[in-house]
């Protein structure tokens, strides 16, 4: 019986090394050694992308775009962390509620991709750092009273994923000036106002690299 434990061991060992060479390492990108940004909790998710990063177009159309609700498109420009230099490359997710105020798990999806509901994207910075998401603006959550928001995770080439700012908006009922004051602005400030045309609501948000995130090389804090 030995030779076939020893056997079964062997496998079983092989089939964990296989399972672990998928995972995405942990780049250690500080001083002490440290992954950037601090915990990420589900940060992980934004490597589940359909498509492979380097074919991510810089502009995505979110599932929920056609559903009923009020439309928004959100533009921006990504900056290196000079805060001048655009930053080309540079993967965005964003995930949020749905017209509900609850992540939906529409797909069947395990873990935290399931716990951010159906609503995400993808989206991977042009030669002029910009990047585009159109999507309905989301509902805060049931019987709370946290304002709308978006969630944004980026990942630089070299360095970590790491979670920034999330998108709020101006003239929410739900955003006082406390709340305003308690930003980190993590990338630099999410808080945009949105402009209406045609029916459509649009507003921008510029991110600056490393701006505030704890560990980051070079940080420039404001």
């Amino acid at each position: 019986m030995k030779p076939v434990c020893f056997l079964l061991a062997a496998m079983l060992s092989l089939a964990c090394m296989q399972s672990n060479s998928q995972k995405k390492p942990a780049l250690l990108n500080s001083s002490n050694g440290q992954k950037i940004g601090g915990p990420c909790e589900g940060c992980e998710v934004i490597f589940n992308s359909p498509v492979p990063f380097s074919q991510l177009g810089w502009v995505d159309t979110l599932p929920d775009f056609n559903e009923k609700g009020p439309r928004l498109v959100i533009s921006g420009t990504v900056f290196q962390s000079d805060g001048h230099t655009p930053a080309r490359d540079v993967v965005l997710y964003v995930y949020h509620t749905d017209q509900t105020g609850k992540y939906t798990n529409r797909d069947n999806e395990e873990g935290y991709a399931g716990r951010h509901g159906y609503i995400k994207g993808w989206m991977r910075t042009n030669a002029k750092g910009q990047y585009r998401f159109f999507t309905l603006r989301p509902a805060s959550y049931p019987g709370s009273t946290i304002p709308a928001h978006i969630h944004p995770i980026v990942k630089e080439s070299g360095k970590n994923e790491y979670w920034i700012d999330e998108y709020q908006f101006e003239g929410d009922p739900f955003l006082s000036a406390a709340g305003k004051e308690k930003e980190e602005r993590r990338g630099g400030s999410g808080i945009i106002r949105l402009r209406e045309k045609d029916g459509i609501l649009y507003g921008e948000r510029n991110i600056y690299l490393g701006q505030n995130i704890p560990g980051y090389p070079t940080a420039k804090n404001d």
